[in-house]
This record gives structure tokens, sequence and C-alpha cells, in this order.
């Protein structure tokens, strides 16, 4: 899958779960807000992470470790800037961002290794 399809995917899954959520969520606007922006972060992270894979694929050993681990320890870093942002700066309660943040996360990494193992499967069952 190439990066804009997953990138696609992945806002629309955004999207869609948000909409679908939308009724049941508390009327509160900052509650809807920590929601969304925790889907937005899951997001970011989710195709930053597909974005380095699919770079580093044809290249060395060395650079794909490179580009993995320390896009991971990056994006770490920005994920932690900002949750912290968005409950110090912004003022979004921290419960409704914190699940909403592991939720989308929990399901993005399930949706990049699914789409990563298609990716480097294809050539196996080619042969």
């Amino acid at each position: 899958m190439s990066l804009g399809r997953y990138a696609l995917l992945v806002l629309a899954v955004v999207a869609t779960l948000i909409a679908a959520s939308w009724p049941a969520l508390p009327p509160d606007a900052a509650f809807r807000s920590a929601v969304v922006a925790g889907g937005a972060l899951a997001a970011l992270n989710t195709i930053l992470a597909y974005f380095l894979v699919v770079w580093s694929a044809g290249r060395s050993t060395s650079v794909f470790l490179r580009a993995v681990l320390g896009g991971m320890v990056a994006r770490m870093v920005l994920m932690l800037a900002a949750v912290a942002a968005g409950v110090l700066v912004l003022g979004l309660p921290r419960v409704p961002l914190a699940i909403s943040l592991l939720a989308f996360f929990v399901l993005f990494l399930v949706l990049e290794l699914a789409s990563l193992h298609r990716r480097t499967s294809a050539p196996a069952r080619a042969r």
C-alpha cells in the first residue's frame, strides 16, 4: 500500500470513528476536543511511522534500523510534547485525551502491522 493510500485510510478511520461516536460523547466541548486531538495525534504518529518504514525499506540494514528506531524515539518525544502541550497549554482533559490516543494508537498499530505484513509477504506469494 502506498503512503498516500495509507494516509487516506488512516484519516478515513479517524473521521468515521469520531463521527460514529460523536452522539455518545458528552456535550462538553473540551471533552470532544480531547477525543479529536487524541485521534489526530495517533493518526499523525502512524503516518510518520509508515513513512519511515516505506522510505527505509530499500536501503541498507543500518539505515533501516536508524530510521525505524531513531524515528520511534523521535516520535515518542514528539507525542509526549504534543500531549503535554494539549494538557498544559490548551487545557484539554487528560483522561479523554489519553483514552482516545491509546485506543487509536492500538487500532493503527494493528493496521500498520497488517499493511506491512501484506507489503513484505507479497513477493513471497508470487514465487
